[in-house]
């Protein structure tokens, strides 16, 4: 009997890409011999929940196509199960996809790395009920995403440009309360980020240095800063050059509760729920089929 393969896709995903990645990997895994099983559902919650029925049902492999969020999807779906998780990317930040080294903008490598089977088992971060592999944003970011999700016009990267904008005018810190394994501290910042790995919004580094398999998550803090630093600094999260800025810390902690007044928290890049949150780290949680690690 040939194996199966749960396969969760996302037509929006990479402006429209996602539908035509799909029926692509589709056709790639089937001509490799295995029994495709596509799933689609009419929005997210449907999707999660179809997703959800087959990894209960004893599905051993879930394949995602689509960027991080709906690797998050994923995520929730596999849940506590020991499911494998694959991913085929058609999505805009696709910062999953760089972590595990799968190949990008083309289907055919993605679909090989699926069909070689290699596992990289890594932790993943979890708050509530909810699983996230990147970051979780907690600050001016995050404030950011809510605006721009409440906005009908104009549709796209723009929509993210006059929402960074607009907060932008009344940027002010934010007083945080943080548990730190255990140990309180109250501060102000313009930001807080709970990183599993080290990037996130399309390859901003802002906790530049996870590791996915430490057991550890890193806790970024960013320095109350004036309009004017926070736009000089802000092209360093893609090179991870912030870190150098004396407005930067990490902790690297197993626990941390985040807590400010106004503060919907961001993970993954879907809207999680306001602080506060307490975030644990769940060590060797996922099984992600990757290229095998080379070493030099």
């Amino acid at each position: 009997m040939a194996q199966q393969i749960v396969l969760l896709s996302n037509p929006t995903s990479g402006k429209g890409a996602g539908a035509r990645i799909g029926v692509q990997a589709a056709e790639r895994l089937r001509a490799r011999g295995y029994d495709v099983l596509e799933v689609r559902g009419r929005d997210a919650e449907d999707a999660l929940s179809l997703a959800s029925s087959r990894v209960e049902g004893g599905a051993d492999t879930l394949v995602v196509v689509g960027g991080d969020g709906m690797v998050h999807l994923a995520l929730q779906a596999i849940g506590g199960s020991r499911a494998r998780l694959g991913l085929v990317p058609a999505g805009t930040g696709n910062d999953v996809a760089r972590y595990f080294d799968i190949p990008r903008g083309d289907v055919d490598a993605a679909v090989d790395v699926i069909v070689a089977g290699h596992e990289r088992v890594t932790d993943l971060a979890v708050t509530g009920d909810r699983r996230y592999v990147t970051v979780l944003a907690a600050g001016f970011d995050a404030v950011v995403n809510e605006r721009a999700n409440a906005m009908r016009w104009p549709r796209g990267q723009a929509r993210y440009t006059l929402a960074t904008l607009a907060e932008l005018r009344t940027l002010r810190p934010i007083p945080y309360t943080l548990e730190l394994d255990g140990r309180t501290e109250h501060l102000e910042a313009t930001m807080v980020a709970v990183g599993n790995g080290p990037s996130f919004g399309g390859g901003l580094r802002i906790t530049e240095g996870a590791e996915l398999d430490d057991g550890l998550l890193d806790v970024v803090v960013i320095a109350p800063m004036s309009r004017r630093e926070l736009l000089r600094t802000y092209p360093k999260l893609f090179r991870g050059t912030h870190v150098h800025h004396p407005g930067f810390r990490r902790e690297r902690v197993r626990r941390v509760t985040v807590a400010a007044p106004g503060i919907t928290a961001y993970a993954d890049g879907e809207r999680v729920a306001a602080l506060p949150l307490t975030i644990e780290v769940a060590p060797a949680a996922l099984r992600m089929l990757a290229p095998e690690r080379t070493t030099t």
